[in-house]
């Protein structure tokens, strides 16, 4: 005799019951969430999380591709058309003036097309590469101008313009590791030419200064 013909518990249901009978406490722990209204983990979710990750990732791995050609145009202006200002100034003190002015203006055009060119493809610059960029640079252009104080207070005028291409070709080399490969060497190029700077005579300043604003 058959286990379906002795079991009275099995006899005593219908046959559309044996089937809905579930088989586990697994499957009956199951069933009880659903009709308690539990509901499974939504899909979009997992996708929210992946395409998040992916997102991450993909900035982690890239680089920072926001810098405008437009913007070291206008460096280079400004560089080239301070350059003969500052070599007539008849005092140390109107020299420098001069490249202060020069750099009162060259950064915020060169931030603003930075900014500009960023927004314009999606790049932020708080995160990701962009950030690493900022941080990169800014130390450099500090310390750039903490030197050039000392400069000052020590008279040595001949001095800056060596220690600014050096100091801003660092922050250029620094920044340059978070973006395209022409940057670093970019630096590089500053570097080189603010070392050679410093060991020639006070009056070829404004000229290596006009090469390297002006002319890398």
């Amino acid at each position: 005799m058959s286990l379906l013909e002795t079991d009275p518990k099995i006899r005593s249901m219908s046959p559309t019951d044996r089937f809905l009978e579930p088989d586990s406490p697994d499957e009956s722990g199951s069933s009880a969430n659903i009709e308690q209204g539990v509901a499974p983990v939504e899909l979009h979710t997992r996708a929210m999380d992946n395409i998040e990750y992916i997102r991450d990732t993909m900035e982690s791995a890239g680089q920072f591709t926001a810098l405008s050609g437009l913007g070291s145009i206008l460096l280079g202006v400004v560089g080239l058309a301070a350059a003969p200002i500052a070599s007539a100034q008849p005092t140390n003190e109107g020299w420098l003036v001069t490249w202060l002015m020069a750099a009162s203006v060259a950064v915020p055009l060169g931030g603003s097309a930075v900014l500009r060119k960023a927004r314009s493809a999606g790049v932020p610059l708080l995160s990701g590469h962009g950030r690493r960029f900022v941080l990169g640079f800014v130390p450099g252009m500090l310390t750039g101008a903490l030197i050039t104080v000392a400069l000052f207070r020590a008279g040595l005028f001949h001095l800056m313009p060596g220690c600014w291409l050096l100091m801003y070709g660092t922050a250029v080399l620094t920044a340059g590791t978070f973006s395209v490969a022409i940057i670093p060497l970019m630096g590089v190029s500053f570097m080189v030419v603010g070392a050679v700077a410093l060991f020639f005579p006070a009056a070829w300043g404004d000229d290596f200064m006009a090469v390297g604003f002006g002319g890398i």
